[in-house]
């Protein structure tokens, strides 16, 4: 990663596809000006390219306007965060901008932060098939959420039943593992908050890029945790 000190006031765009509905939010330094969702859940590929083209152009900005790209790194979607990556990178090559590369898993936590009392401990999960987790534990700290280590894939209950009863639950995992999550008996926050979103992914990526924390075009890769599973069967081959 590179570290350099960053305007405040400059025109960035975030990403996030790492779920079924994608988004895409522009901003201007410390303001959103605009965020728009994808139609319908994965529509990716056909909507991700013409929907940034159209933020951009409603507002004004020209590809040399972008100065930072902020982008969700996954965990997720497998194809998804392969569309987000590889945009990042061609814009950052094209236009010289820099990228900030923010964990999916944190965005998803910093969700909470909209609840009137967000949780001590927060535990988010997102489906990674094969009755299995992506999952993080955060705790709060002087109003943000910090990781109590790196996400993993685990099987649902036994992570649930390592993490102390005051934890809460978030993340579209848990419409996949509604089984091992009420046996948890752990308290399980609004659905409006279980999804991760460009403007969350923008926030954390302004915050990276005022630290400047950067990553370079040629090392960011998206964090799969496991690999996809076309690669596992050639592997196998």
């Amino acid at each position: 990663m590179n570290q350099t000190n960053t305007p405040q006031n400059s025109y960035s765009l975030a990403f996030e596809t790492s779920c079924e509905i994608g988004s895409v939010t522009l901003g201007n330094g410390d303001a959103l000006l605009e965020t728009r969702r994808f139609s319908a859940p994965r529509k990716h590929a056909s909507e991700f390219l013409p929907t940034t083209a159209e933020i951009c152009k409603a507002h004004g900005v020209t590809p040399s306007d972008i100065q930072h790209v902020f982008v969700s790194a996954g965990p997720g979607s497998f194809t998804g965060l392969r569309i987000g990556i590889t945009a990042a990178r061609m814009i950052a090559l094209a236009t010289s901008a820099k990228i900030v590369a923010v964990p999916t898993l944190l965005v998803v936590a910093h969700n909470a932060l909209e609840m009137s009392s967000p949780p001590t401990r927060l535990i988010v999960i997102l489906d990674a098939q094969r009755s299995r987790v992506y999952a993080e534990a955060f705790e709060y700290r002087e109003d943000k959420y910090v990781s109590l280590g790196a996400p993993a894939e685990v099987e649902p209950a036994e992570f649930f039943s390592q993490q102390a009863k005051q934890c809460a639950v978030t993340g579209q995992g848990i419409d996949q593992h509604q089984d091992a999550v009420n046996q948890s008996s752990l308290e399980v926050l609004p659905q409006d908050l279980w999804r991760p979103r460009s403007e969350i992914v923008y926030q954390l990526g302004l915050a990276l890029a005022k630290c400047g924390v950067f990553t370079e075009g040629r090392d960011l890769i998206p964090t799969y945790i496991r690999k996809p599973d076309a690669e596992e069967k050639w592997a196998e081959r």
